[in-house]
């Protein structure tokens, strides 16, 4: 019996993230533009990062003069605060800069991902669908 309890171990241990944390996965943005890929940091946080940029995005990015979208980290050092919450930063590539951030998970499939400001004051916020 001890060899199977260790075998069960041994298969969760090398489980895809996504069996482990449904936030793990990639997501879209409400307009289709970005694809994220959310995976875990080496520090042990969530991390976000742009796995695919449509055209349009990658345009307008060079026309801001901005570094290539695709491969940049969008989401970093979210902490788990709750079920389904997690509070982090989120980088704002044509801002430049990383905003106080929380990722609500609504459901298996949605992300609500809101940047704010001055704390938990003056917050935007974007649904984002998991997607492949």
């Amino acid at each position: 019996m001890p060899a199977i309890v260790a075998m069960l171990f041994a298969l969760a241990a090398q489980a895809p993230p996504a069996a482990r944390d449904p936030v793990m996965g990639r997501w879209s943005n409400p307009k289709g533009t970005l694809a994220v890929e959310t995976h875990p940091c080496p520090d042990g946080t969530l991390c976000g990062t742009i796995v695919w940029a449509s055209a349009h995005a990658q345009a307008a990015a060079r026309q801001a003069k901005l570094p290539p979208l695709v491969g940049t980290r969008l989401l970093h050092d979210y902490r788990r605060v709750g079920a389904g919450h997690w509070e982090g930063r989120v980088f704002i590539p044509d801002m430049g800069r990383s905003y106080a951030s929380h990722i609500q998970q609504r459901s298996p499939a949605r992300l609500t991902i809101s940047q704010c400001l001055l704390g938990r004051f003056l917050c935007k916020s974007q649904v984002w669908h998991r997607i492949g």
